[in-house]
């Protein structure tokens, strides 16, 4: 939805606006087929042919993610410098020694800080898989109601947690990382707090765990203790847990193999039109307007974000894909938000300055200052978990409510920038309708090429809203997704359709945009140009300005602004 410019005899035709001229006993029926053009037609084929696949894609990809239960192992370690020499493996031939529960260490005399909760992941006989591209880890505490120990308010639990790893079962196990973790208890009793109802279990919020941008290994340990010391109170007053509970979230492998197969397929496609499309630019004698630069930045965006680096991510241990891939999907965000204020503002007729990024500050500097935001809020979690993958911007009030604030903020703003969007398109439309009032004084061949000029803008402008929305509704599905999980009680189920059919519009949106405005390769002399639209030069000159050599603009783009002629 850019401008380009096409030789013609008239200034710069361009494949939205070209119309197919005929004699003077012109046929409008025929007209209206020739309106739609055969550029246009060719571009509906390959958008046809190409939304064939991206819909195969959508119908033949699994879940994006799977969900799997864990439940921790209580092993005993009575040895000091506690298992700085050793991992406690829940199964195996070199498993610890286990407890049923706390009953059992109580009669043992074995204390807490000799407790280890082990989980091994994946569960037996399965093994990870790097098409599992991460993991995600969300805690669950089992606390039971006693009098003698109730959850204080603003309680807190310490986690002195671990991960190791191994890609083999006689192999020795590697740490990966470790830390000491807190975590905020948000607990209700539903029951009253009596003795009869000792022993019922705690309503507790699930608590973020531990995040990983790779599945580079076959197999994971993951063993926490819950240290106490009363001098320091540490996990006192915490209730009585019973058991700890882990949820684990990952990629699926034929969700992966879809999505890698899609972006190979798609990248190569957006590269070599963009190409052809900048090389169609630099043949012409003027210099590119803001309009095309602009398209072709969104160009390269599509690209950048197509590029399927994540074939290495099979073979190498990245776990900076995740923050990688949010960089990537910020930077197209910018640009495509960016693009649709320039292209409207470029085709509104009372728009004073064009062609100038300077004269769009206004809409397109909040959207840089957006995108920056939302650069650092991804780098204080992810950027961090690359170092240490349990912590989480989740565990404190503080973290909770920036990140459900930037959600909301953003979830608003982009309402509001649809809002305004659609204001724009509106004008644009107010704009095209006002000329519309001087084509019943046309030629008929002439009103005719107009009207389908008007349509198939209109049309694009549509497409426009439509991308727009779907933008919107994707980003603000996409971070309740992702934190349902962290703060609770709204669920939204997204399928892989839903996320590959996105990415696709995106795709064939961009592919649009720089196959419609990219100027012909067709050159029309003057009197041919003329005669098939069935006028005369005087009636030319007086529709479309004076301006008859290559350095024109686009028909449309005349239509809507206040250069062009009644």
């Amino acid at each position: 939805m850019g401008v380009e410019g096409e030789e013609a005899h008239i200034g710069f035709r361009y494949k939205l606006g070209r119309g197919s001229g005929c004699g003077s006993d012109f046929d409008p029926w025929l007209g209206w087929r020739h309106r739609w053009g055969s550029e246009f037609g060719e571009f509906l084929a390959v958008t046809w042919n190409s939304s064939d696949n991206v819909v195969l894609f959508n119908f033949s990809a699994p879940s994006p993610t799977s969900a799997v239960p864990y439940v921790s192992i209580k092993c005993i370690d009575v040895r000091k410098n506690h298992h700085k020499t050793k991992w406690l493996v829940p199964w195996g031939p070199n498993q610890c020694e286990k407890i049923k529960d706390f009953d059992e260490a109580v009669s043992r005399q074995i204390e807490a800080n000799d407790i280890v909760f082990a989980v091994h992941i994946p569960l037996p006989p399965n093994e990870m898989s790097p098409w599992f591209q991460f993991m995600l880890f969300i805690l669950q505490l089992d606390i039971a109601f006693k009098m003698h120990n109730v959850i204080q308010d603003n309680a807190e639990i310490t986690l002195d947690v671990s991960l190791a790893y191994r890609d083999d079962m006689s192999s020795e196990w590697k740490e990966m990382a470790h830390a000491i973790e807190t975590r905020k208890l948000k607990c209700a009793f539903h029951s009253p707090k009596t003795p009869e109802s000792e022993g019922r279990y705690y309503d507790c919020d699930l608590l973020p765990f531990m995040e990983i941008g790779s599945v580079a290994h076959k197999f994971y340990l993951i063993n926490i203790r819950l240290p106490v010391n009363e001098r320091k109170k540490i996990n006192l007053g915490i209730g009585e847990i019973k058991d700890i509970r882990l949820v684990g979230i990952h990629q699926n492998g034929g969700f992966t193999k879809v999505w890698f197969a899609m972006k190979t397929f798609l990248t190569p496609s957006i590269l070599i039109i963009m190409i052809w499309y900048w090389r169609r630019i630099k043949m012409m004698t003027r210099a590119p307007v803001l309009l095309e630069k602009v398209i072709f930045a969104l160009g390269i965006s599509m690209t950048f974000i197509n590029i399927p680096v994540e074939w290495f991510s099979i073979g190498f241990d990245w776990t900076w894909m995740l923050l990688f891939g949010d960089i990537r999907q910020g930077i197209f965000y910018a640009m495509l938000l960016s693009f649709w204020i320039i292209f409207c503002g470029e085709h509104m007729m009372d728009q004073n300055e064009r062609n100038r990024l300077s004269g769009y500050w206004k809409q397109v500097g909040p959207i840089a200052v957006g995108s920056f935001c939302l650069f650092i809020f991804d780098m204080c979690e992810r950027g961090v978990q690359l170092k240490n993958p349990f912590y989480s911007i989740w565990t404190t009030d503080v973290g909770t409510e920036l990140a459900m604030a930037f959600i909301i903020v953003a979830g608003i703003c982009l309402c509001l920038y649809f809002l305004f969007l659609c204001f724009m398109v509106f004008q644009v439309f107010r704009n095209i309708s006002g000329k519309q009032s001087s084509l019943p004084a046309m030629s008929k061949a002439r009103r005719l090429h107009y009207e389908g000029l008007i349509f198939r803008f209109k049309f694009l402008m549509l497409i426009t809203l439509a991308c727009a929305a779907m933008t919107v509704i994707f980003f603000i599905v996409s971070q309740v997704t992702e934190g349902h999980w962290k703060w609770g009680d709204l669920t939204i189920q997204a399928n892989s359709a839903f996320f590959t059919g996105i990415y696709g519009m995106w795709n064939l949106y961009v592919f649009a945009l720089m196959f419609l405005y990219a100027p012909s390769h067709k050159n029309y002399g003057e009197d041919q140009s003329n005669g098939d639209l069935g006028v005369n030069s005087g009636e030319e000159l007086q529709l479309t300005t004076t301006i008859t050599h290559v350095d024109g603009p686009t028909e449309v783009y005349k239509l809507a602004r206040k250069e062009a002629q009644e």
